[in-house]
């Protein structure tokens, strides 16, 4: 796992766009843009491989791991690996931060979040 003397360095933020877009469906219009963002995200994590990196990400001591310790869990390659790591980046579900020569990822609560309110069902329960 990660050397426990190594202060955290944040790298690149995550991008707040596709995930903000996240909001309950029924709130307002749909715009094209709106549901190019929202279905960014989903594409993101719709991807067996990433759903399990997310799974193991939120299971994982201290909620977060490197890419060395993800590897260990698939049958794939490290570069591999570091692609669905960078989409999952990119779509503003993880973040990222450096740890000496280490990057560790995490799920982003607040995309959890977002994510889990895009299909809640309107407040009076009307359909």
């Amino acid at each position: 796992m990660l050397p426990a003397a190594a202060a955290p360095v944040r790298l690149a933020p995550a991008p707040a766009t596709p995930i903000a877009a996240c909001r309950p469906l029924h709130t307002d219009s749909l715009d094209r843009d709106r549901a190019g963002a929202i279905a960014f995200v989903l594409k993101a994590i719709a991807d067996p491989i990433r759903l399990r990196m997310v799974s193991i990400l939120l299971r994982a001591e201290g909620r977060q791991a490197t890419v060395a310790d993800l590897t260990a869990e698939f049958d794939l390659t490290q570069p591999t690996v570091s692609h669905h790591l960078k989409v999952l980046h990119e779509a503003g579900v993880l973040e990222r931060s450096r740890r000496g020569v280490w990057v560790c990822y995490r799920v982003r609560p607040e995309a959890m979040g977002a994510l889990s309110r895009v299909f809640e069902a309107p407040p009076d329960g009307a359909w």
